[in-house]
């Protein structure tokens, strides 16, 4: 999982990501406004853009990102931010607030995300909140499904992707075709995700959801939900 990580990162901003996550950062920024804590935990912190911000925002809160792909995490490092590659349930200490942007809890399947919300519950202070968004099934299968290339000119990237309704699944093969010299060198490699409900997810965790809140951003139907739990 992380080798794919590892190469998602090195497409990321050819896929739109970089458009739309601004965005989507509104609605954590708002949130953290109406909350008081002093620690900060975010999950699958990629290159660092929301940790970026967050300690810009609150100099004196003490942030921290974890991510399972060494490539995102140097990114992070790099911008001077205090970042390591390590599994959630492997992070010492507790947060009062823990994030997982960008639909990161879907890429965790059933045990995993059992697991996870676990961990989460594990490494926040009592009474500290975690904050996260989900794909909907309007995303899945009308937004993300397809096949499309996007060319960077000394690179371009290839997707192929599938939502399978009998396992709630959503399949996404990618190519990475890299200049080096006169020639262009592949990397292949594919990522799972997994629809969830909000009910279902209540029903993983004795955390109780405080907010939830429909996204549409690329359109008017909903393919997000912004969802805040407290421990």
């Amino acid at each position: 999982m992380s080798n794919a990580l590892d190469l998602y990162a090195k497409v990321e901003d050819l896929l739109g990501v970089n458009e739309v996550t601004p965005i989507l950062n509104e609605y954590y920024y708002e949130a953290l406004e109406g909350l008081e804590f002093n620690s900060l935990l975010d999950v699958g912190c990629g290159s660092g853009g929301f940790l970026q911000n967050i300690t810009q925002y609150y100099p004196n809160v003490e942030a921290k990102g974890v991510d399972l792909s060494g490539v995102m995490v140097e990114m992070t490092k790099a911008k001077g931010l205090n970042a390591e590659a390590i599994d959630l349930c492997k992070v010492e200490g507790k947060f009062d607030i823990i994030t997982a942007i960008f639909d990161m809890v879907n890429y965790l399947d059933f045990k995993n995300l059992r697991r996870f919300l676990r961990c989460v519950e594990e490494h926040l202070e009592e009474g500290g909140h975690f904050i996260f968004d989900i794909n909907t099934l309007f995303a899945f299968k009308v937004v993300a499904a397809g096949s499309f290339i996007k060319d960077g000119g000394d690179r371009f990237v290839t997707i192929d992707s599938d939502y399978i309704e009998e396992d709630k699944t959503y399949y996404m093969d990618f190519t990475l075709f890299e200049k080096t010299g006169e020639f262009f060198k592949k990397s292949q490699d594919s990522i799972t995700q997994y629809f969830y409900t909000v009910a279902e997810i209540q029903k993983l965790t004795s955390m109780k959801l405080v907010s939830k809140k429909a996204i549409s951003i690329y359109g008017d139907k909903t393919e997000k939900f912004f969802l805040l739990f407290r421990k």
